[in-house]
């Protein structure tokens, strides 16, 4: 009986399979090296702070990476409504989105805290937020158990509200209908202050104001600018509030698939792409508003009176609403306390 068949292994059997073992570990790793992964980020707007980021952070990736992740940007909702985009992250037929976090309450409440009214001052001062690390901490987090993966997180611009009619005073709010973003924040917000809020994705904004559906809505000057809803509203009220944040997910089974030192690259490429946008979502604003008052419209700022009234009408609006849910307080006071670290010197 040969030593094989009594269960029993020569030498020269052993040395034989150790061979075959230790030549097939280099050949996996080679593969490993030459497989190319396809990364398609969804973003709601086009020559916007979402796309750029997305477009800066996919160049970088692809350098990076030396070419073993492919990224394809699909800008101004193209895989459809960010309701859409978030599904198709989450379930992996889209790999990363760009959007405000906030339309993902339905996944976790917590994901609206930085929509709170009064949270930020400024755009600056939203930026410090968004780099506060307990506030990345706690936003990236979130969404684990759903599918999903935190990349970045960075502040894109203050609310405006597009309108059919001027909105000069407080009291010309009273009345009107306006988009808001889906969060209770800004529901309740509004209700406070006399308006019929109405949630509605980014895509069906300007045909509900052309049809006579809503009469404004609130959003970011850069889509206004760069979807010529000037041809259909020709005033934006500078409200500031509440600030518009952007957080890019990544499909979380798309991201474990990655070999260890690519996951290194995704991580390390989206936080400093966090940072970098910042100057430009600072010009961007500046830009957008030269763009919308060229075409026609005008930029109106309440009368001081009435922008201190309305902050004192919906500051209390997320300690209000998050006293009824343990888990959105607690999240709500790590943004607030971190608002409050990074005001020092938010003057702007």
């Amino acid at each position: 009986m040969r030593f094989q068949e009594c269960g029993i292994r020569t030498p020269a059997f052993v040395a034989a399979g150790a061979l075959a073992v230790s030549l097939a570990l280099p050949l996996g790793a080679a593969r490993a090296q030459q497989q190319t992964y396809l990364m398609k980020i969804s973003t709601p707007t086009i020559h916007d702070i979402p796309d750029t980021w997305a477009n800066n952070f996919g160049a970088v990736l692809e350098k990076d990476s030396g070419g073993r992740i492919k990224v394809k940007v699909y800008p101004a909702s193209q895989l459809g409504s960010i309701p859409r985009q978030i599904e198709g992250t989450q379930f992996g037929s889209i790999q990363c989105e760009v959007v405000p976090p906030e339309f993902m309450v339905g996944l976790d409440p917590r994901f609206e805290v930085l929509a709170a009214p009064g949270l930020v001052d400024s755009q600056l001062h939203g930026q410090r937020v968004a780099a506060d690390p307990a506030v990345k901490k706690l936003m990236l987090g979130l969404g684990a158990d759903k599918g999903l993966r935190g990349l970045a997180l960075f502040m894109a611009e203050p609310s405006v509200i597009i309108s059919r009619m001027p909105l000069r005073h407080l009291a010309d709010f009273k009345g009107k209908k306006i988009r808001i973003f889906a969060s209770q924040f800004q529901s309740v917000a509004f209700e406070r202050l006399g308006v019929t809020p109405v949630a509605m994705s980014l895509g069906d904004v300007l045909p509900a104001i052309q049809q006579g559906a809503i009469d404004g809505a609130d959003t970011g000057i850069g889509p206004i600018a760069n979807f010529h809803m000037v041809d259909a509203a020709k005033y934006v009220t500078q409200t500031g509030q509440p600030a518009i944040f952007l957080i890019a997910e990544v499909n979380k089974k798309w991201y474990e698939s990655l070999p260890k030192d690519l996951q290194q690259l995704v991580d390390k490429d989206a936080a400093a792409q966090s940072l970098a946008i910042n100057a430009f979502a600072v010009k961007s604003v500046k830009e957008s508003e030269a763009s919308y008052t060229s075409g026609g419209g005008e930029l109106i700022k309440l009368p001081p009176a009435d922008q201190a009234s309305m902050l004192k009408t919906i500051s209390s609006v997320a300690p209000d609403v998050s006293s009824k849910n343990p888990a959105l307080a607690a999240a709500y006071k790590i943004v607030a306390d971190a608002a409050a670290r990074t005001r020092q010197s938010a003057s702007q």
